[in-house]
């Protein structure tokens, strides 16, 4: 399985200093654990709170940024047979919410965006905690599994 990334980062942060080479990484550990195969192409976008608001409100009805949107590619299986690698979809995270919500859980920065980054590549294969409490179960198992590969701490166990 090879990965092709697009990245933007429209917003940057020196309290998160983001590499190409490391989302890739992470992306890739994601996308192997849950066994996938193809070859893939992902787009992530690192946005501020107006464009992470304006998207959620536009998408999910909610009045407010939030620290990851994931859109997943809606091609047809047998368009996507037309690609070499499969568009698995899009991330948009929110650099100023993930580096709030890091501050708040007394986490570094990197972990809780990287955290984000395997949750929104899990929304982007299918995974949803919001449709079950054992669909949430089962992501937030995956999760822990990923970040634990990646050198991360459980994420849902409260922080000192």
């Amino acid at each position: 399985m090879k990965l092709s990334l697009s990245l933007q980062q429209s917003f940057q942060s020196p309290d998160l200093v983001l590499k190409r080479a490391y989302i890739k990484k992470v992306v890739e550990t994601s996308l192997r654990h849950i066994d996938t195969q193809s070859d893939c192409e992902i787009g992530i976008a690192c946005v501020d709170n107006d464009e992470s608001h304006k998207l959620n409100l536009e998408y999910r009805g909610k009045d407010k940024p939030t620290n990851v949107l994931s859109f997943p590619s809606d091609l047809p299986d047998e368009m996507a047979q037309v690609f070499a690698s499969f568009p698995i979809g899009d991330l948009v995270i929110c650099i100023p919410v993930v580096l709030q919500e890091a501050q708040e859980q007394n986490k570094a920065p990197l972990t809780h965006f990287t955290h984000m980054l395997v949750h929104g590549t899990l929304h982007l294969m299918g995974y949803d905690h919001e449709t079950s409490d054992e669909d949430a179960e089962e992501m937030e198992a995956l999760e822990i599994e990923i970040l634990a590969k990646l050198g991360f701490d459980n994420p849902y166990l409260e922080q000192d």
